[in-house]
């Protein structure tokens, strides 16, 4: 009895999707439920199961395929393992010439013998090699004493053999600059060049199509624009600091920054309504429910999965959900209903060093706070100047909804709940 192994519906407005790769191949046994097939979608990866334990007997669309909800991906005979060859065990005899029995008997070795005059020469020898070392470390020593400070300083960390090195200077004297020439002599070409080619064609996975389609209708659609400001993390820091320990061994879970930008974030869009809202046709569409979309980077490229009713979740609960979404997005598990409904998006760059970035909006949202990363910056306090960590932050909007009053207000409203973190514990 054959089961057909079809695919699946994929969620909503997905009609088709992309055969990533086959988990097992043809003949390969099979159990009920077992992953055999990957999918990619434009939104997502799914692991298509085995409907029976059995064989894998045939494949009909393999790796690349563009396939239908509904298609024919192979099918799987019922049969189960019994079907497997049976494997003969072949008896192993010894080969005439091995010997398994060891020699406890040791053979015994004879005495040399010294004559005179073989100690003679065996001193003289020995002497010579002496001589010669001494004099080989002489030289060394002397063709140290002859190179200067910066020359000896970068033999010692590079390692440089100087004896390989014809010195420009007097009496072949090594200078610092024939060193800085050999740096810039024969340099190696990257591995990617040696082992694909000058240039190399791969296509586009369906996800970074559907990245490309997506950024690119958000700059084609919406009217963007960026306005930027400041926050000085000192108080955030200490905060996380004072309180990490009591907070991990509470809800077993470290205390990030994330979890304060949520708070702060959902804080000002109750007040701003407006970036919270999305234009639908000719109305704008206000959502009263704060589910915050966040950006994460993963081997295949950027997803960005939804954290749902974020007003209602606690600084605890903010960092396990952010935690638990994470790590399903790295693993490639992220289901549909985990990238859908979000109505405003925080992009964390500063995570791989960025300093500042226009972020581009994640349509049909109308908001996208861009977060970056902390340096130490000389900033003036009461008069004063004094080293505090400073994050640049950039909100993009949509203008065709928000005006530039309204997003300034609503950026500097993080800001102050940022630089004054227990107004998001008193919820004022």
């Amino acid at each position: 009895m054959s089961e057909k192994i079809l695919v699946p519906a994929l969620g909503e407005s997905i009609t088709e999707a992309t055969v990533s790769k086959w988990l097992k191949n043809e003949g390969d046994d099979v159990q009920a439920d077992e992953p055999i097939v990957e999918l990619e979608t434009d939104k997502v990866n799914l692991e298509v199961p085995s409907p029976v334990s059995g064989r894998l007997t045939k494949i009909n669309s393999k790796d690349g395929s563009v396939v239908e909800v509904g298609a024919l991906l192979g099918s799987v005979s019922g049969q189960g393992t019994g079907q497997s060859e049976k494997k003969t065990i072949e008896k192993i005899e010894p080969k005439i010439e091995e010997n398994n029995v060891i020699k406890l008997e040791t053979q015994k070795d004879e005495p040399e013998i010294f004559d005179k005059k073989n100690e003679v020469e065996t001193e003289e020898a020995l002497v010579l090699t002496n001589e010669v070392h001494e004099n080989k470390t002489k030289e060394n020593f002397k063709a140290n004493q002859t190179l200067s400070p910066a020359v000896r300083k970068i033999v010692s960390e590079k390692k440089i053999d100087i004896e390989t090195i014809k010195g420009s200077g007097k009496d072949g004297r090594v200078l610092k600059g024939d060193l800085i020439n050999l740096m810039g002599v024969n340099p190696q070409p990257s591995e990617r060049k040696i082992k694909y080619g000058q240039e190399e064609r791969i296509k586009m996975t369906r996800l970074r199509q559907t990245i490309a389609k997506r950024l690119k209708q958000a700059q084609e659609n919406a009217a963007l624009l960026t306005t930027f400001n400041e926050v000085d993390m000192t108080n955030v820091m200490e905060m996380r600091k004072e309180n990490q320990e009591d907070f991990q061994e509470r809800y077993g879970i470290k205390l990030g920054f994330m979890s304060f930008f949520v708070k702060a974030c959902v804080v000002a869009l109750k007040n701003f309504p407006a970036v919270n809202a999305e234009i639908e046709g000719d109305e704008i569409v206000y959502k009263n429910y704060y589910n915050v979309s966040f950006a994460v980077g993963t081997e295949k490229g950027l997803v960005v999965p939804v954290l749902k009713n974020a007003d209602e979740l606690s600084f605890a609960e903010i960092e396990k959900n952010i935690k638990q979404i994470s790590e399903k997005a790295k693993d490639g598990k992220l289901t549909i209903e985990d990238l859908q409904g979000g109505t405003f998006t925080i992009s964390n760059g500063g995570v791989y060093g960025s300093m500042l970035s226009t972020p581009i909006l994640n349509l049909p949202q109308s908001g996208v706070l861009g977060m970056h990363n902390i340096v130490d910056r000389p900033i003036v306090v009461d008069g004063e100047i004094k080293i505090r960590p400073i994050m640049y932050l950039a909100l993009s909007y949509d203008h065709r909804i928000i005006d530039g009053k309204e997003s300034v207000s609503f950026l500097k409203m993080i800001k102050e709940n940022l630089e004054n973190p227990k107004r998001l514990f008193l919820d004022i």
